[in-house]
């Protein structure tokens, strides 16, 4: 089965099949990059004899999909089968039409499991550092095109029956705003602006936990609860004595402010706590 379906990946121009009954877990990745790939460990550790596919831009990561179990495919190349289980992990800096990506992913779910897109939590319309929630209003469409792309696919998945899941700023040791910060040295942003922050295991645990619930038509938020100002980030950097490099400061002044996400709805409704409580308890700093 997987030979076959490497076979057609590397065409990328051809249908993919599979002489296999789809199994009642399995599971496509559109997008299988760093969070696609936990999402597609955590589902193998649950759903051993499962069928793991992932979508791909390009073939550069082929290989390495392969050696993880992960059977890829170009996008280029259309699928004969569909799938109980579907999650978009794909950023929509690499499309013209991300709805439309999104569009066809929801054609490739057959209706049962469950099909999840992971967004951001950018739509949410608040620049005063005040509190959001899974419910809070978002920017309305035409004002920003970044939020308007997030928002309309994230309309299509909705209209698909599939859930979406707005994830806060994802991170980890050698990736994140930390480490672009740290890169920059200094930035011209204002240190009281407040971030949001989930780790990438963390995202991936919740995103199947969602998945498990096969439920339909909600949006999930992906936090930790622990909202920080940028500049108590690199306090926290810097007491960590982790990071060789020194951060120089933020400069910035009359830049928008940013907002505080509790995610307590969806913790309760999907039965998911993380695993790395806060930006310090994962760097071994006491709060």
């Amino acid at each position: 089965m997987a030979s076959s379906l490497q076979v057609n990946a590397s065409k990328g121009n051809e249908e993919t099949s599979s002489s296999g009954i789809i199994g009642a877990n399995d599971l496509l990745i559109v997008g299988p990059g760093i969070l696609g790939r936990l999402v597609a460990n955590m589902w193998r550790q649950e759903h051993q004899k499962c069928e793991i596919v992932g979508q791909t831009v390009t073939a550069d990561h082929h290989e390495e999909l392969l050696n993880l179990g992960i059977v890829p495919y170009l996008k280029t190349t259309k699928l004969t089968r569909k799938y109980p289980f579907v999650i978009f992990c794909a950023p929509p800096t690499q499309t013209s039409d991300y709805p439309g990506d999104v569009r066809e992913a929801a054609s490739y779910w057959n209706g049962e499991g469950s099909f999840l897109f992971t967004s951001s939590s950018a739509p949410y319309d608040c620049y005063n550092n005040g509190y959001c929630h899974e419910d809070s209003p978002v920017v309305p469409i035409g004002r920003s095109p970044r939020t308007d792309v997030l928002l309309k696919a994230e309309k299509e998945v909705i209209a698909s029956g599939g859930c979406v899941l707005r994830l806060a700023g994802l991170y980890k040791s050698d990736k994140g705003a930390h480490v672009y910060w740290l890169e920059k040295g200094t930035v011209d942003a204002r240190p009281d602006h407040i971030l949001n922050f989930i780790h990438y295991e963390d995202a991936a645990s919740l995103a199947v936990a969602i998945l498990k619930k096969q439920l339909r038509c909600q949006i999930f938020l992906g936090c930790d609860n622990h909202p920080l100002s940028r500049q108590e980030v690199m306090d926290i950097v810097e007491k960590s004595g982790k990071f060789s490099k020194k951060f120089g400061g933020f400069t910035g002044k009359n830049d928008p402010l940013g907002k505080k996400l509790d995610n307590s709805k969806t913790r309760k409704e999907i039965g998911w706590e993380p695993k790395y409580q806060s930006y310090a308890h994962f760097l071994g700093i006491s709060e």
